[in-house]
């Protein structure tokens, strides 16, 4: 296991660009690489932890034998309640240490290079604009992209259908917001306020007007393209879109 102890983030800002590579990859590991990581949790195996890399390359493996260890130690032993809990909230068990887990190794490279006050707060400010892997995997804000991709669905609709394609517009993506001469006067704002608080559900970064966009048609997550490997071209065959995570659960006794 690397678990960073070959790479030392030494400004606040090489600690966030650590902090955020390790985060997509346990987020990736909780929803687009959830049957993997699922299998790998073994219950009949040892002490199992969830390792995110700054590289955004996730791992299940047992914890470091170094005592104390180069970093702090993700939560020991996720695999035991694997087979005793509904999958969903075992993931969200997973999900909770794993945000416990990313500020813990956040504040540790603050400390071990003696971030200030004003440093720690600027960490933590920077961290906070990002939501939770818990908030991601749970889909704690999908009451807000609900409402928000609405909107997206409606003026992703509107600007469809006044294109050169002249085909029937489809809810299920959005590439950018419409231009100004597609919309009422004052429209495009909205929309790229509307679309700019719309966080991806597999790397949960938000909405940017350059980027396609695709919803999920059973759980209404919106996700980036490129996250679930799905091109515009591909979007326009897809009667209905399931994300990986729909497309994967499976009923659990």
């Amino acid at each position: 296991m690397d678990g960073g102890a070959s790479y030392n983030p030494r400004t606040v800002e090489e600690v966030f660009r650590d902090f955020k590579g390790r985060r997509a990859a346990m987020i990736k590991a909780l929803t687009t690489d959830v049957e993997e990581f699922y299998k790998q949790c073994d219950p009949e195996k040892e002490n199992l932890c969830l390792y995110g890399y700054p590289s955004e390359q996730w791992e299940v493996n047992l914890p470091a034998e170094e005592v104390p260890p180069e970093l702090p130690e993700p939560a020991l032993g996720i695999n035991f309640a694997r087979d005793g809990m509904q999958e969903k909230d075992w993931l969200s068990l997973v999900a909770v240490h794993s945000d416990a887990w990313l500020l813990a190794v956040a504040f540790y490279f603050g400390a071990r290079f003696g971030f200030d006050k004003a440093d720690r707060k600027r960490l933590f400010n920077m961290i906070n604009d990002l939501p939770t892997i818990f908030e991601v995997v749970t889909g704690a804000t999908k009451k807000q992209t609900k409402e928000k991709s609405s909107v997206s669905n409606h003026s992703s609709n509107k600007s469809k259908s006044n294109s050169k394609r002249g085909s029937e517009s489809q809810p299920k993506y959005s590439k950018a917001v419409a231009s100004k001469d597609e919309v009422e006067d004052g429209m495009e704002d909205e929309d790229d306020e509307e679309h700019g608080e719309t966080l991806c559900g597999a790397c949960g970064e938000n909405y940017a007007a350059d980027e396609f966009w695709i919803c999920c048609d059973i759980c209404e997550k919106w996700f980036h393209g490129k996250c679930v490997k799905i091109t515009p071209a591909r979007a326009e065959h897809i009667k209905q879109y399931k994300c990986p995570s729909c497309s994967n659960k499976r009923a659990r006794p």
